[in-house]
């Protein structure tokens, strides 16, 4: 029978003294699986500020006292500089203006075109190719005409939306349409999508069909020299 005191010599024979090497290697990986050692592993923010460290290193004076070479870290530094530059001087507004997805018709409140010379600037930037351009204008001549014949009400910072929605009671059968062009009037003018004659052909057709249709019902205009 087996004393107590014989306990301790099984169990320590039971640990292979010199383990072959499947098993050494899965002794390693356990130890290295233990907590102490994962949380003294290097983190992310570690290595890139060793890195950064490390690079700054390398712009230290050379021993034999001879000026040491600064270019890349001036290139460096002008980059980021022109960087920083660029984003506040074209950044910020693009983001701004994108913001105003669904901004005012007419970015000039005192803007007074009539629709006749809206559309006549429509043609003219068609005709140059410019659509972006073509397609605000030409809805805007839509609008203007419906605020010339006072069939929809026309405010300072009125969004196409809005005109969109405000000219289909007037116009039921148009609705659509309305809110394909406002719709494309944002797309170019805020969300800066390509013009194409399509868009363009589209809005201008909407126009002489609602220049010559009769409206169901009429909105009185508040202020006959406001603008969208």
């Amino acid at each position: 029978m087996l004393s107590i005191f014989a306990l301790p010599v099984l169990l320590v024979t039971d640990v292979p003294v010199d383990p072959d090497a499947p098993g050494a290697r899965k002794l390693l990986l356990d130890e290295l699986a233990k907590p102490e050692y994962a949380a003294a592993k290097p983190t992310l923010i570690d290595r890139i500020a060793q890195a950064i460290q490390d690079w700054l290193g390398s712009f230290r004076a050379p021993e034999d006292g001879s000026v040491p070479d600064l270019f890349p870290l001036v290139v460096t530094v002008l980059i980021i500089g022109l960087i920083v530059a660029a984003f506040f001087v074209f950044g910020r507004p693009r983001l701004r203006r994108k913001s105003q997805a669904a901004g005012a018709l007419f970015s000039d409140a005192d803007d007074p075109r009539t629709s006749t010379q809206l559309r006549a600037s429509a043609h003219a930037a068609a005709a140059a190719g410019d659509f972006v351009t073509a397609i605000e204008e030409m809805f805007r001549a839509v609008a203007r005409q419906l605020a010339e014949r006072t069939v929809v009400s026309v405010t300072p910072g009125t969004t196409a939306q809005e005109f969109a929605v405000r000219a289909a009671r007037a116009f039921p059968e148009h609705g659509d349409r309305l809110a394909r062009g406002a719709r494309a009037f944002d797309g170019v003018r805020y969300l800066d999508q390509p013009g194409t004659r399509e868009g363009f052909d589209e809005i201008a057709a909407l126009d002489r069909d609602i220049s010559s249709a009769r409206p169901s019902r009429l909105e009185r205009v508040a202020d006959q020299g406001a603008t969208l």
